[in-house]
């Protein structure tokens, strides 16, 4: 299944993206996938400030992070492209966020985000496209198991 690979930790709001996937025009896979990628813990995860989605998850809730200079605490808000997510003043010395972007650092960041290190502020660019998923992620079972 596609969840399998541990991707995604909206598994449980699944039946709500799936509605707005299938809403959307075009493919309803690749909808539920862009629509997951746009979440903001999600796009914390992929800027490098969370050394997991479930930290990144964890940074939303409890207000370390910001979007548009506003707190959002929200983990299933979804994130606009040119939209800027950084990391609030004081919550950017936690070694755990240091350590993070580190290590994202010498990974690399996927091409959908911009992100100043320096500053702990990235730019979510636009939602990726399908090609630029994992090839492990099957969401064509997604879609089927909740297509029933």
């Amino acid at each position: 299944m596609a969840c399998s690979s541990g991707s995604f930790s909206a598994i449980s709001r699944w039946p709500r993206n799936f509605a707005e996937a299938e809403r959307r025009k075009g493919n309803t896979g690749a909808n539920l996938l862009t629509l997951l990628e746009s979440r903001l813990d999600n796009v914390v995860y992929r800027m490098g400030f969370g050394s997991t989605r479930a930290e990144a998850r964890q940074l939303v809730t409890h207000r370390a992070v910001t979007v548009n200079g506003k707190v959002v605490n929200v983990p299933s808000a979804l994130v606009r492209a040119g939209d800027v997510v950084a990391v609030k003043e004081g919550a950017k010395t936690q070694l755990r966020i240091v350590d993070a972007l580190q290590l994202a650092e010498k990974i690399g960041f996927p091409s959908w985000v911009e992100v100043d290190v320096k500053k702990l502020a990235g730019t979510f660019k636009g939602a990726p496209e399908r090609s630029e998923f994992g090839q492990d992620i099957n969401e064509s079972l997604v879609v089927e198991l909740y297509s029933k």
